[in-house]
């Protein structure tokens, strides 16, 4: 028992909360107060961590010109990846069309989702912060990243003294401090994953995910295909070394997976990237900004659930109206980030655009936990990837 590791009885805590929610299920959908202490607990870490790694990052070593290549190869890379996800994302929609036969009134719900309508400068103006403490409070991980970036660029400016000297060390033992405190949630990881588990499993029920076995499938398949397709050859291209990546990246990738929140995995998977020898300025910087950028498992998702939401209503779209959504889903899944449940805002504030109807949109919150578990464990993963790639393409790590 000693010798198993965090991952371990995280996967563990997957298969007891599935075991628990078959058996169980009025037990189950209480569970759900384990996941969100964790959730709690991890949403004090993010702030305070990602504002004292980047700071060290930047005004640490003062070289301005590599921020801007990090930068402009982040958002390349990041670009490419998510297209080719929207791509995969259509074209398993309409190979195996999911939404054909489906039962409009198979599955009730009497929630609301808000429309999102963001255009292009809504995105842009969500990136910056007006309010830092309420950007904190908000969990805006974006403006974080950008105010901090700032502040790094001012503290960098500053002559050498005992003013840059204390900040320096001040925001370095705050790291260190966050690491540690990072350690102690850890243990309570497990537990927030089995709750979230049994949760999940105990309110869909067999009979929904029976009913909508086709659209998971297809979700959870295509994310396969994308990442042996897309990520894999990525990793080989830069000559990463397969297994010791996927074991540096198992513990928040699958975090990420058993608690379907990416906030949850950020702090574990800086640890894990440092440990397996990526430089920190490059994980404070290119990981915080994929979880805006590069969410390859929801630009995936978005895509076939927008055509199966037109398949579900019997509306066929063209080949350049399917394009002109994918174009769209380019712009608007960029805002899913700073979005109340995310994915599912965004998708209806797409498929109103092309006049669809938003009734399968509410078939779909029957079984989105479970498909939001696939599309976030991918989400982490490829941006476990972009860092270790940018890191790479910069020169300044071997595995």
């Amino acid at each position: 028992m000693k010798k198993l590791t965090i991952t371990h009885w995280i996967f563990i805590a997957l298969v007891a909360g599935i075991i628990v929610g078959v058996a169980v299920p009025n037990v189950a959908k209480e569970m759900d107060v384990f996941s969100k202490i964790f959730l709690k607990l991890i949403k004090t870490i993010v702030a305070p961590l990602l504002f004292s790694t980047l700071v060290i990052g930047i005004a640490g070593h003062a070289d301005m010109k590599q921020v801007g290549r990090m930068g402009w190869k982040s958002l390349v890379y990041f670009e490419l990846v998510t297209t080719l996800a929207l791509a995969f994302g259509l074209i398993a929609a309409n190979l195996v069309r999911p939404g054909d036969g489906i039962d409009m009134s198979a599955v009730q719900s009497g929630e609301k989702i808000a429309v999102a309508q963001q255009n292009w400068k809504d995105i842009i103006l969500h990136t910056f912060p007006e309010n830092i403490a309420k950007s904190v409070a908000e969990g805006q991980v974006l403006q974080i990243v950008v105010f901090s970036i700032f502040f790094a660029l001012g503290l960098a400016m500053l002559k050498e003294g005992k003013h840059k000297t204390f900040m320096l060390d001040w925001t370095e033992s705050l790291a260190e401090v966050m690491f540690k405190f990072t350690n102690l949630v850890m243990y309570f990881a497990p537990i927030g994953v089995f709750g979230a588990m049994a949760y999940a499993v105990g309110k869909m029920g067999p009979d929904v995910l029976f009913t909508l076995a086709k659209l998971v499938l297809t979700i959870y398949l295509s994310l396969v295909a994308f990442i042996l397709l897309v990520l894999l050859p990525i990793a080989m291209l830069f000559k990463i070394k397969i297994s010791k990546f996927l074991k540096a990246v198992a513990e928040p990738v699958t975090i990420a997976f058993g608690t379907a929140s990416s906030e949850a995995a950020l702090a574990p998977a800086m640890q894990s990237l440092e440990k397996y020898g990526v430089p920190r300025k490059f994980v404070s910087f290119v990981l915080p900004t994929g979880m805006s950028f590069n969410l390859d498992g929801t630009t995936l998702y978005l895509a076939a659930a927008s055509l199966f939401v037109a398949q579900a209503a019997h509306i066929e779209l063209s080949i350049g109206q399917q394009i002109t959504m994918m174009l769209t889903l380019m712009l608007t899944s960029k805002g899913v980030a700073g979005v109340a449940r995310a994915s599912l805002v965004i998708l209806m504030g797409t498929i109103s655009m092309f006049g669809l109807p938003d009734t399968p949109v509410y078939i779909i919150l029957a079984v989105d936990v479970l498909m939001d578990m696939a599309r976030t464990g991918t989400n982490m993963l490829g941006n476990c990837l972009a860092t270790v790639v940018v890191a790479k393409w910069e020169k300044e790590f071997e595995d």
